[in-house]
C-alpha cells in the first residue's frame, strides 16, 4: 500500500512537470504565432499537444484552426508556406517558381520579417521566464537569508548522502526533539562533530529516523564544526509589488548569467562540463525533486527551463529556430537564399548529430537513475 502511494506521488510529480513543460512549449509557439499574424502571415493551425487531433475549431476571421491533440506534450504553429520538411531555401525557390501571389505566405515576407517570426518563439520564452519569476515572487514571496529545515543540494560522499537522506526531505526532529527552523538545525549539526544525531525526516508524508554522525566540515568552514553534507533551503518571505519586480529582475539576470555562462563553459571545455548537460529525463528527475521544496522554488525552476528553452532554440543548429534564423541571416548578407542542396546537407548532418547527442545524454540520465544517482 505504501509503495503504491509513493508511486502515485511520483506519477503526480511527473504529470505536473509534463504539464509545465507543455505550457512553456505552447507559449513558445504562441510567440511565433503573434509575430506571424502581426506580419500578415496566415497560421493554418495552432495546436496544443501532439499526435492525433481530439477536436479543433477554425476561426472564420483568420482561418486558423485551433486544435487540441491527444498527447499533452508541446504544440506547434503551422504557417502558410512552412511544411516543416524541406529546407527554407528550397521552400523559397518553390514559392518563387510557383508564381503565386499569396501575400499571407511565410515565404512571401522579407528576410527581416521571417527572421522576426523565427526568433519570436525564443524571445517569448525569455519574457515568460521573467513573468514566472514575478508571479512566484508575488504569490509565494522571495528567498531570504533565513533557512528552512529542508535538505537542499548535497555533497556526494558525506554523511547525509551515506545515511540515505534525499534532497527535499524535511527534517522534523533531532534526537527526538522537534526542529523549529533551519537555523536551529544548522546550529545543532555544527556543534555535534563526531557525535551521532538521530535525525527524524519526512518524505512523501512518511516520517523516518536515521542516525547521522557529523564529520569535519570541508573548507572554508571554521575548524571544529560538524557537517553532514547538505545546504538547507532558504525560507520565503512576502514582499510588495515593487520589491517583487526588483527581485524578479535580479533573478532573471542570475538565470541568464548562469545559463549563458554554462553554455560558454560547455563549448570551451566540453570534457569537463558535459556531465552538467541533461536530457528531458534528467530535467524531469530534477523537477520531481524540486517539487518537494514548494511552489515558490518550483516556479523558479520552471523559469530557468523557460530561459534555457529559449536559449537552446537560438543555437544555430538545424531543426531549431536558431538554425532557421542562421540561414535567413546568410540570405540577408548574400542577397539571395543559400543553395537549397547545401542547406539540405547541413540540415541532415546537423539533425543527425543533434539526435545522437540527445540519445547519448538521455542514456546517461537513465543510467544515473537506475544506479540511484540524483541530479543534485
Amino acid at each position: 500500500m505504501l509503495l503504491g502511494l509513493i508511486d502515485l506521488v511520483e506519477i503526480e510529480k511527473i504529470v505536473i512537470f509534463l504539464i509545465v513543460l507543455s505550457v512553456l512549449i505552447v507559449l513558445h509557439e504562441y510567440g511565433h504565432f503573434i509575430v506571424a499574424r502581426l506580419n500578415g502571415v496566415r497560421v493554418n493551425e495552432f495546436a496544443m499537444g501532439m499526435g492525433p487531433k481530439i477536436f479543433g475549431w477554425t476561426s472564420k476571421r483568420s482561418g486558423t484552426m485551433y486544435s487540441l491533440r491527444a498527447l499533452p506534450i508541446g504544440g506547434y504553429c503551422a504557417m502558410q508556406g512552412e511544411d516543416g520538411k524541406t529546407a527554407q531555401s528550397e521552400q523559397q525557390r518553390e514559392f518563387r517558381q510557383s508564381g503565386t501571389h499569396e501575400s499571407d505566405n511565410f515565404q512571401a515576407k522579407s528576410p527581416w520579417q521571417r527572421l522576426a517570426i523565427v526568433v519570436a518563439g525564443p524571445v517569448a520564452n525569455f519574457i515568460l521566464c521573467f513573468l514566472i519569476l514575478l508571479v512566484a515572487a508575488l504569490a509565494f514571496g522571495v528567498q531570504g537569508n533565513k533557512e528552512q529545515a529542508v535538505v537542499g543540494p548535497m555533497i556526494a560522499g558525506l554523511p547525509a548522502q551515506k545515511a540515505g537522506l534525499h534532497v527535499g526531505d524535511r527534517i522534523v526532529t533531532l534526537d527526538g526533539k522537534p526542529v523549529t527552523g533551519g537555523d536551529e538545525l544548522v546550529k545543532v549539526i555544527h556543534g555535534s562533530l563526531g557525535k551521532p544525531i538521530a535525525i527524524g525526516y519526512q518524505r512523501n508524508g512518511v516520517v523516518k529516523t536515521v542516525n547521522v554522525t557529523p564529520a569535519v566540515c570541508p573548507k572554508p568552514n571554521p575548524p571544529g564544526q560538524g557537517c553532514i553534507g547538505f545546504t538547507p533551503i532558504g525560507a520565503y518571505s512576502r514582499v510588495g509589488f515593487t520589491e517583487a519586480v526588483r527581485d524578479s529582475f535580479i533573478e532573471f539576470d542570475n538565470i541568464a548569467t548562469q545559463t549563458i555562462g554554462g553554455l560558454v563553459m560547455l563549448v570551451s571545455h566540453p570534457q569537463r562540463y558535459a556531465g552538467g548537460v541533461h536530457s528531458i529525463v534528467g530535467i524531469g528527475q530534477a523537477a520531481t525533486t524540486i517539487q518537494d521544496f514548494g511552489w515558490g522554488m518550483y516556479l523558479g525552476f520552471a523559469a530557468t527551463i523557460s530561459f534555457a528553452l529559449g536559449l537552446f532554440n537560438l543555437l544555430p543548429i538545424p531543426a531549431l529556430d536558431g538554425g532557421r534564423g542562421a540561414f535567413i541571416i546568410a540570405e540577408l548578407f548574400r542577397g539571395k537564399p543559400v543553395d537549397p542542396e547545401r542547406e539540405a546537407m547541413v540540415h541532415i548532418a546537423g539533425f543527425a548529430a543533434l539526435l545522437a547527442f540527445i540519445a547519448i545524454v538521455t542514456f546517461r540520465d537513465i543510467a544515473n537513475i537506475v544506479q540511484g544517482k540524483g541530479i543534485f
